[in-house]
């Protein structure tokens, strides 16, 4: 299809992959290379320095202890910031969502500064936890089918006046905030609370991030079959009665 390769950078997989998140590396980089786009891919741990030249970065999430360290070394070390800075795309899920905001609550209960890359703040929910399927309207801007995915967490994040809902619920908690948002974004920074991995269950999100990177309108067609029918299971499984 292009030239073009695409660089794409898995942050953190050491402190930031539960729930199979590091499945969403998988589908962007097939998704890519059935688009005969070349994909580098470079799995950064958190004793590694993360690189300011790729084009799409990926974060899971990951238990309260494990998301402070990550949180920590990713200020510490500036990279990711100063890649978005440079135009990269981020694409964030559950803690990682949360360390891209201002601020969100560590293991220690204490407020734990984020990376200021997404204008939301998320605070520790006080009932129940957020677990289910989750079906949600994706933003019209973004031009997507529904989004679909699993939820376990129990953060309630706020957006600020520069943070759009990536998504409206229809069923499930998302943000946990009572509003019906789900994730948030703003320019080329993407958060949610979508696990499943979200990629396999949305691929079109993938074909999103990287049509962004290489910078076209669209992408050839591909065999989405198999895709197709994980999102009608799921689908069914969210809107069925309890």
């Amino acid at each position: 299809m292009t030239d073009s390769s695409l660089r794409l950078v898995w942050v953190y997989p050491d402190l930031l992959s539960t729930y199979g998140d590091q499945g969403n590396a998988l589908v962007v980089e097939r998704r890519a290379l059935q688009r005969r786009v070349p994909v580098s891919r470079v799995d950064v741990r958190s004793d590694q320095p993360i690189p300011t030249s790729g084009d799409i970065y990926l974060i899971g999430g990951g238990e309260d202890r494990p998301q402070r360290l990550a949180a920590e070394r990713l200020r510490r070390d500036g990279g990711l910031n100063r890649a978005v800075a440079n135009g990269a795309i981020v694409f964030s899920v559950c803690a990682g969502y949360q360390i891209l905001g201002h601020e969100f609550v560590n293991d220690l209960g204490r407020p734990e500064p984020g990376l200021g890359l997404l204008d939301v703040v998320s605070v520790r929910g006080e009932g129940e936890r957020c677990v289910g399927d989750v079906l949600a309207d994706i933003d019209p801007q973004l031009g997507l089918p529904p989004l679909t995915g699993f939820e376990n967490h129990q953060g309630v994040t706020h957006l600020g006046a520069t943070a759009r809902p990536l998504a409206r619920l229809r069923v499930g908690k998302g943000n946990g905030t009572g509003d019906g948002t789900e994730g948030a974004y703003n320019d080329t920074v993407f958060g949610t609370y979508m696990h499943g991995p979200v990629m396999a269950r949305n691929p079109h999100i993938a074909d999103m991030l990287i049509k962004l990177a290489l910078d076209v309108n669209a992408l050839p067609p591909v065999d989405d079959q198999w895709y197709d029918a994980l999102r009608a299971e799921r689908i069914a499984a969210a809107v069925q009665p309890a």
